[in-house]
């Protein structure tokens, strides 16, 4: 995937949970780094190695490789004691932690939380539908100035300083605009994260200065986005979104490197289509089929655990976020959940009123009354996972035609090529496309 490349990037090109954790994790033998750019602990990857299942929410999925540094960028938010329960974690089973963290990362506060669920539930079906974890919040606090970098954490007096300001704004705020009274102890919090600081502080430092000099050093980078394209805070399903950027673009600001040194983006598209949150998605399918995807592809969130909303491929939106991300190649996941379908609808277009649209509209009334049109496929057979690992054996071309018969379709309908294709939740159960 690297070949002569210095840098590569992985990036959901739909709703998010497309696959992307174990996409980096094949792709991370050929990498030094692996590096993540955005988002906080309300994304999660899975990953499954030697039949084990391990979640990640901060650290980034090179941790399992022995040697790899894996990186927390300046564009993420992060929760200090989700990220120690998370070390601890990995230390508990003898894994070793290279891990370097941006000094400008933002910090996640308790205050940070309960706001979060309480201001989604105000917006009502205007919501984002929050995974409830402070990401929002952190994010308005770092874009309004008055956000707590991991350096200002470093510094007690710093910290008390800006500390003691943003918790009297946050209760003040509370108090007057939501009438609810904090019930949250300052001092006990202040300790706590002097505590956090401690443990944490080895480990921060000026990620832009290493990923840069690493890359002029020859040394391989792949960047890790979370989330996905849809949720993009620009770019997305706006306000149905995230509070970060989520496209490729993102890695700029979120670790400091230039759009010159990225090389290629891998965008992950799951073979059908899944989101958790509220918003128009033209292509779920409420019926028994949205429901039998969702059970074939155990499709529950990796942070939260709630069940994501299923259905098909939407071309519409794939075209679009190959567009936004500059997307060098597909990685098509999830492909076996498919089988045994004897048709398989894709969408190729929206229909409103008597016209039809076959670019992604930002107005979200008319996003509310879009109706996908499919073309349908042919499926394929329900295939085993002893008859996968012989085709995975033989390659791209061992696989059903009519299998291939539906990705050329992607293919060709993004004019994009395929480089990778998953075919099951294990690190070998991947296929290259060979040229």
């Amino acid at each position: 995937m690297f070949g002569k490349n210095r840098t590569a990037m992985v990036i959901g090109a739909q709703w998010g949970d497309e696959g992307k954790g174990k996409v980096i994790d094949y792709l991370t033998p050929d990498a030094d780094y692996v590096v993540r750019f955005q988002g906080g602990n309300n994304a999660g990857h899975t990953l499954v190695v030697d039949g084990v299942v391990h979640k990640l929410h901060l650290i980034p999925s090179g941790v399992l490789y022995k040697g790899k540094r894996v990186v927390l960028g300046n564009g993420m938010v992060i929760d200090p004691e989700v990220l120690i329960s998370e070390m601890d974690n990995f230390e508990s089973k003898g894994i070793k932690l290279n891990m370097l963290i941006s000094e400008r990362a933002h910090v996640i506060l308790p205050f940070h939380i309960i706001m979060d669920g309480m201001i989604d539930e105000y917006k009502g079906k205007l919501g984002a539908g929050t995974t409830r974890r402070g990401i929002g919040p952190a994010y308005a606090d770092k874009a309004e100035r008055s956000g707590i970098r991991m350096i200002d954490l470093m510094d007690t007096k710093i910290f008390r300083e800006k500390y003691d300001q943003l918790f009297d704004l946050k209760k003040k705020t509370l108090k007057c605009l939501y009438k609810e009274n904090i019930k949250l102890n300052k001092e006990e919090i202040f300790r706590s994260y002097v505590n956090f600081a401690k443990r944490l502080k080895p480990y921060v430092g000026d990620v832009s200065l290493e990923v840069n000099t690493a890359i002029d050093n020859g040394k391989k980078i792949l960047f890790e986005g979370a989330q996905g394209t849809m949720l993009d805070n620009d770019h997305g399903a706006y306000p149905h979104t995230t509070s970060s950027n989520t496209i490729a673009g993102a890695v700029c600001t979120g670790v400091g490197v230039g759009p010159t040194k990225i090389d290629s983006i891998v965008g992950v598209v799951k073979a059908y289509l899944s989101r958790v949150g509220t918003g128009p998605v033209p292509t779920e399918a409420k019926n028994r089929l949205g429901d039998h995807l969702r059970e074939r592809g155990q499709e529950y969130g990796t942070t939260t655990g709630r069940p994501r909303r299923c259905g098909w491929v939407d071309l519409v939106q794939l075209r679009y976020a190959c567009r936004v991300n500059g997307l060098t190649s597909l990685a098509i996941t999830k492909v076996d959940v498919l089988g045994g379908l004897k048709k398989i609808p894709i969408a190729t277009k929206y229909k409103y009123k008597s016209s039809y649209i076959t670019e992604l509209p930002a107005d979200l009334n008319l996003q509310r009354q879009c109706k996908p049109v499919y073309k349908e496929l042919d499926g394929w057979k329900d295939i085993s996972d002893e008859e996968f690992k012989k085709i995975i054996t033989g390659g791209y071309k061992e696989l059903p035609k009519k299998m291939r018969t539906y990705l050329k379709f992607i293919e060709d309908q993004t004019n994009t090529p395929i480089s990778l294709v998953s075919v099951g939740a294990e690190r070998t159960s991947t296929i290259e496309v060979k040229e």
